[in-house]
């Protein structure tokens, strides 16, 4: 049962998120770093992602948060099939988030082998693509899915108009992970915790070792 589902699009704070959560014990979160971790997972999106509850359920059973591709692209089926769950749509500057895609899909291309990793993870590839295509309209072949600026930063714009259009003031927070502890803890009714800075991540250094780590060491 999911308790908090993360909208964002990735590159918008969403492995800081993933910590900030999991500490306020709303944990595990379902980032991308789980597949990562737990290439199995990718079972659970085959042969295409669920049509109704339960099968989301399935998906992120064991799970009590998302943030991320590929679970934040399915934040309305999500929205609807936790009715209970709050919802976290993570934004950024929006220069600084598309030099930011751009460089995860670059980091993410310069990774890529023929190791026993790699060839798992191409499973759910294809998934990955479609949703590119939706989010951006058409894309040019991996890495180059992220379009110029000037239609990124409109799908960017689109997609935020479209999660606060579509929810409740009460469910939703539009949260900038710079403003830190303060308004996530206020939306979801726990406390600060005391003494404790927010995390505040580097995903590109940390995507950069993930992927390193992975491939290195042949999956």
């Amino acid at each position: 049962m999911l308790d908090v589902i993360g909208a964002g699009l990735p590159r918008t704070g969403t492995l800081t998120l993933k910590a900030a959560l999991e500490r306020l014990g709303f944990g595990p979160c379902y980032h991308m770093f789980e597949i990562f971790d737990h290439l199995e997972l990718i079972d659970r999106w085959l042969p295409e992602p669920p049509g109704d509850p339960d099968g989301w359920a399935r998906v992120f059973e064991g799970y009590r948060s998302v943030a991320d591709w590929p679970a934040g692209f399915f934040w309305q089926p999500l929205a609807d099939s936790f009715p209970e769950a709050k919802i976290v749509l993570t934004v950024r500057d929006v220069d600084r988030w598309y030099v930011s895609f751009q460089g995860m899909l670059r980091a993410r291309h310069a990774s890529m082998s023929d190791g026993p990793f790699e060839r798992s993870f191409l499973r759910i590839t294809p998934l990955l693509e479609t949703m590119a295509r939706t989010t951006f309209g058409t894309v040019e072949p991996f890495p180059d899915w992220l379009p110029g600026r000037e239609q990124a930063a409109a799908a960017f714009h689109r997609h935020v108009a479209r999660v606060v259009a579509s929810l409740p003031a009460n469910r939703l927070l539009v949260f900038d992970v710079r403003e830190g502890w303060g308004p996530l803890c206020a939306f979801l009714g726990v406390p600060v915790p005391v003494g404790e800075p927010f995390p505040r991540l580097n995903d590109m250094d940390a995507l950069e070792q993930r992927l390193g780590r992975l491939n290195g060491g042949g999956g």
